[in-house]
């Protein structure tokens, strides 16, 4: 099974080299951090509900305590709850960070 990273899906355009990027920087869960391969994804692109600053809803978004509620509405979310399975990991708090 081929597994995206939000980027990919949501088109957001704010990728390494991305066509938003000029406008609204680097998303930082398109950039290395303790959240590397989480969910199986590259950096935090399959836990990025868990990053401040990413982009949703044409907004950049606040810290994971306070757009939780939104992500879970997330189609992206429910894609790589179904794709992770029982190995789906939603909280930091379940992340043993490397360092």
């Amino acid at each position: 099974m081929e597994r995206k990273n939000c980027w990919e899906v949501q088109m957001c355009g704010r990728e390494p080299g991305g066509e938003n990027v000029a406008e609204h920087g680097v998303c930082p869960a398109a950039l290395p951090s303790e959240y590397d391969g989480i969910n199986k994804g590259r950096y935090a692109g399959r836990f990025c509900w868990a990053v401040a600053g990413t982009f949703c809803g044409d907004s950049v978004q606040d810290a994971y305590v306070k757009k939780l509620k939104e992500c879970l509405a997330c189609e992206f979310l429910k894609r790589v709850t179904q794709e992770e399975g029982r190995d789906f990991i939603l909280s930091p708090q379940n992340v043993k960070v490397r360092r």
